[in-house]
């Protein structure tokens, strides 16, 4: 049986989804993945995957090149036939979702890791754009023999809601899981206290109200130190610049970490984790990485963040696009060190009841399994 992975970007499946990936191909699936181009592609050839690259951006709108990636995507999937399509990410799911029925798999697994900034974006031009990103997830998602994995019940209400996909085809997994032995739980570093923030730097992320945040707190004399790690995206309009972290960086406000790999390490020397976005969220990985190194967090209340917390154990919520708030959050955590460290090991709980990777795996294997099932009978 042929599982094809279409995601966008192939540091994401590596971080996100290749832990589900060795474990199909140990369970005896043929597993190929299908990215768009990335240093990271190399990699997953290296872990013996077949690797098909496509001509798929993030956030790339130039019409052509978009009808070129569902070209491509048509002739893959044509060529090699796949049994079951997992698609992950947006456009991913949308394109893959249409190209799914044209060429006629007999399975489709749609991950539903976040409805993006569409659903978040205020104004006019915005709504209409959300009504015609509804239309095409309605279209895409029609496949007879379908499930939908959402990461929180906020994206699954909307989209059964809007008759997306039908309940009896959507699933709730808590994110992607993380393997709990790679984040070791370690004492917080001493001094002057240090606050992370790990994302795609974006301004929906809460990346301004993370530096003005900064800001405040310094001037109000708050011993502290802010780290940001993650690097611009420039094909994306909402991305920060390089030329604005200098500036961030010069003001001595933040320390840029840039892109990293060794997340557990970062996380174990900040004494405070943060991610203040108001993007459209599945379930932030980065939060789960966070409770598992028994590090407290501050995110928001929206759908994704909330979900990922248990509000005053394991860390706190503050209101969106509220640099002030997110502020008095961190000055207060930074002033309880008893509290924060309290906070923290309810974390590591609450990533070892919840976020394990073996359960995550378990539930998706018995998915293809229900998919391929109903496959089989078909052709009977």
């Amino acid at each position: 049986m042929k599982i094809l992975f279409i995601v966008n970007a192939p540091e994401f499946f590596l971080s996100h989804r290749l832990p589900l990936a060795l474990a199909a191909r140990e369970a005896g699936y043929c597993v190929q993945i299908a990215t768009g181009p990335g240093p990271a592609c190399e990699q997953i050839r290296e872990l013996g995957f077949v690797h098909h690259q496509l001509p798929l951006s993030r956030s790339g709108t130039n019409p052509w090149l978009e009808l070129s990636c569902l070209w491509a995507l048509w002739h893959l999937i044509r060529r090699i036939e796949p049994n079951l399509l997992h698609l992950v990410t947006i456009k991913p799911v949308l394109y893959g979702g249409l190209m799914a029925r044209l060429a006629g798999v007999p399975a489709v697994l749609v991950a539903i890791s976040g409805l993006g900034s569409v659903f978040v974006a205020r104004g006019g031009v915005v709504a209409g754009l959300r009504r015609g990103v509804q239309m095409l997830y309605r279209f895409a998602l029609q496949h007879p023999n379908l499930k939908a994995i959402f990461q929180n019940p906020d994206d699954k209400a909307l989209l059964t809601g809007f008759g997306v996909v039908r309940e009896d085809q959507a699933v709730l997994i808590r994110g992607s899981g993380v393997d709990l032995a790679d984040y070791p739980v370690k004492p917080e570093p001493a001094g002057i206290p240090v606050v992370t923030l790990a994302a795609r730097l974006l301004k929906e992320k809460g990346v301004l109200e993370f530096v003005e945040a900064a800001r405040l707190l310094k001037d109000r004399g708050v011993a502290s130190h802010f780290c940001l790690v993650g690097t611009p995206d420039p094909g994306n309009p909402s991305s920060v610049s390089d030329k604005e972290i200098e500036h961030w960086r010069a003001s001595g406000l933040i320390e840029p970490l840039g892109y990293r790999t060794d997340i557990a390490d970062v996380f174990a020397n900040a004494n405070l984790v943060v991610l203040p976005s108001y993007y459209g969220e599945g379930l932030p990985k980065v939060l789960i990485e966070a409770a598992a190194t028994g590090r407290a967090v501050i995110t928001t209340d929206q759908p994704g963040c909330r979900d990922a917390i248990e509000p005053n154990v394991t860390g706190l919520l503050v209101p969106p696009r509220d640099a002030l708030a997110l502020a008095d959050a961190i000055e207060d955590l930074l002033a309880n060190s008893e509290l924060r460290q309290s906070m923290g090991n309810a974390g590591r709980k609450l990533a070892e009841r919840d976020y394990g990777i073996e359960k995550v795996v378990k539930a998706h294997l018995q998915i293809y399994q229900e998919l391929l099932d109903l496959a089989s009978l078909g052709d009977d």
